[in-house]
């Protein structure tokens, strides 16, 4: 019998309203929006009733995602769930580390609010977007990136889908170049050319936050974006040094193939890793929590 592992989603796929349902109907995830909003206040009430354009500030986006992916994440252990293996992207590496315990649930929403305001703040600093390229191989959209000062090959998402991150003055341009070579352009959900040398200082200052905390062995496998493998090393490393790296996630997901996982569920509030992990290996099943929730947990 194959492997269960839980991957949960990073930004672009928040939404208002998110999390409200959960909390009405289970108390586990009543719990940690308790803890969340005895943090930040107000974290709630921006998951459930925040604006589009609020939920897509930086500095409020990954509280409020790392929220409502840690209280699903409780709600499908509490009714049974046994994932063998964990990885998030970009911040949903750190709930699936709270999830792995690598710490405890009130330190990653503390270092999940540090970090969002890092990234934020470096993302106002310059004019600048992420886009996903769609139809061209990973390689020839890294040459075209290469021919384009400050836009960068960030996120490996899946076959023919990678993210770039860069200038917004240079992307129109690139795009033009992205059409000609046969491929297409996606401009996503989010302010800032996150996993970019745009995000060296957060990276930095990020690794400063971490150097403050204790880290326990994960009782999860748990997997890393920078690296694609299962932790080893220094977490504080692996944790940093992905603000400002780039996202493997495809070679991350075949890793885990490899090593026997043959169901995946995604901890967020949309799909996109679904659709992601699909494309990667049609052989495995890839669904989103409130599927399984309703599938397997017997609610």
């Amino acid at each position: 019998m194959g492997k269960l592992a839980f991957v949960f989603s990073g930004q672009g796929d928040q939404h208002p309203g998110m999390g409200k349902k959960l909390v009405k109907e289970y108390p586990a995830a009543a719990q940690v929006f308790s803890l969340c909003d005895r943090l930040r206040p107000g974290t709630a009430a921006q998951c459930f009733g925040g604006t589009e354009e609020e939920l897509r500030e930086t500095k409020n986006t990954q509280p409020c995602l790392f929220a409502f992916e840690l209280a699903a994440a409780r709600v499908l252990l509490d009714r049974g769930a046994r994932p063998e293996a964990l990885a998030g992207f970009s911040l949903g590496e750190v709930a699936a580390a709270a999830v792995a315990g690598l710490f405890d649930d009130e330190t990653g929403f503390r270092l999940v609010c540090k970090r969002g305001q890092l990234m934020q703040r470096e993302a106002e600093k310059e004019d600048t977007a992420m886009m996903a390229v769609v139809r061209l191989p990973a390689e020839e959209v890294e040459a075209l990136c290469a021919g384009f000062p400050e836009v960068y090959p960030v996120n490996f998402n899946c076959p023919g889908q990678v993210t770039v991150s860069g200038l917004a003055q240079r992307m129109p341009a690139f795009s033009e170049a992205v059409k000609e070579a046969g491929g297409r352009t996606i401009p996503l959900k989010v302010k800032g050319a996150f996993h970019s040398p745009f995000m060296a200082e957060a990276a930095k200052e990020f690794a400063g936050e971490l150097a403050g905390v204790t880290f326990q062995e994960p009782r999860v496998t748990l997997y890393s974006d920078l690296t694609a493998e299962p932790y080893a090393g220094d977490p504080a490393k692996l944790l940093s040094e992905q603000i400002s790296g780039p996202v493997r996630w495809e070679k991350l997901v075949r890793g885990m193939i490899a090593a026997g996982v043959d169901t995946f569920v995604e901890i967020g509030p949309g799909s996109t890793l679904t659709n992601m992990i699909r494309k990667i290996d049609k052989g495995v099943k890839a669904q989103t929590y409130t599927d399984y929730l309703s599938e397997v947990c017997s609610c």
